[in-house]
């Protein structure tokens, strides 16, 4: 995932713990009832990263290096699907920071007529919503969501979101804007090693009117991962690559843009 922003601030860190009590009463329950449920932790490296100070109003630092923990559920139950990350940059070190979001999609078809609305390669319609939340920085995103049946591909998840971020640390918020989403996986094989292609990509309009208005801004981290457990027979357990994390007017700033290669190893629970 994308390097995060340091809580601070009351609101944020009040949004986080809600996220965290989020985890045990309503989350821990929900994957013991789901369909399906998948856990994993990421450990990332890489350098390169163009960074400034909070929310990237500073100047970009070049060549700085950094650690992040990962941790990423993905469930889906009768009513739709819910994916949960929280980001632990620097976590061996002082100034750790987090980011952390909440994605519940709600399945239209499941709701209204108990199963899903199907047509041609789209599997299923939600309504879906994603909270995120960092330093001072929180935002709320709901809109429509599908789920496509491409061909190879494990999931391929395309959201529309309309988009309302809250900066504590501007004297007038941003107006209303927008955000086009994809997530896929698509696992394959060359020879004997067993691989996967997958990530995700957020577009963000751009946000007018406030005090400080953003760019529209491209993110988007693909990893090409091997599992590397296969060769000791344990398939499906622990996978080592790398993400390539690509970065647009990077918060909205324009002309910050980021190329970071990213080592990664990945353990799924």
């Amino acid at each position: 995932m994308y390097n995060s922003i340091q809580f601070g601030s009351l609101r944020g860190a009040i949004v986080f713990r809600i996220l965290l009590w989020f985890i045990p009463w309503f989350w821990v329950p929900l994957a013991l009832s789901s369909d399906f449920s998948t856990t994993n932790v990421q450990y990332l490296y890489g350098t390169n990263y163009a960074d400034g100070l909070d929310d990237g109003l500073a100047a970009p630092i070049d060549k700085e290096e950094r650690a992040v923990l990962t941790i990423e559920n993905a469930l889906r139950w009768r009513y739709g699907d819910v994916f949960f990350f929280v980001d632990i940059e620097e976590p061996d070190s002082e100034g750790t920071k987090f980011h952390a979001e909440l994605q519940p999609r709600f399945s239209l078809g499941q709701i209204i007529s108990g199963r899903p609305w199907q047509a041609g390669i789209v599997k299923d319609v939600f309504v879906a919503t994603q909270i995120e939340s960092g330093n001072g920085l929180r935002v709320y995103l709901y809109g429509a969501g599908l789920s496509l049946d491409i061909p190879y591909f494990s999931f391929f998840n395309l959201n529309m979101y309309a988009r309302e971020t809250r900066r504590d640390f501007v004297a007038e918020d941003t107006d209303t804007g927008g955000q086009i989403t994809i997530a896929w996986k698509l696992p394959f094989t060359i020879s004997s090693m067993d691989l996967v292609f997958e990530g995700f990509a957020d577009y963000t309009f751009s946000e007018n009117g406030g005090s400080n208005p953003r760019e529209a801004n491209l993110l988007a981290a693909p990893r090409l991962l091997l599992d590397i457990g296969n060769f000791w027979d344990k398939p499906g357990v622990i996978q080592a690559g790398i993400e390539y994390q690509i970065w647009r007017n990077k918060f909205g700033i324009n002309g910050v843009d980021e190329d970071v290669v990213q080592a990664m190893i990945k353990w799924i629970i």
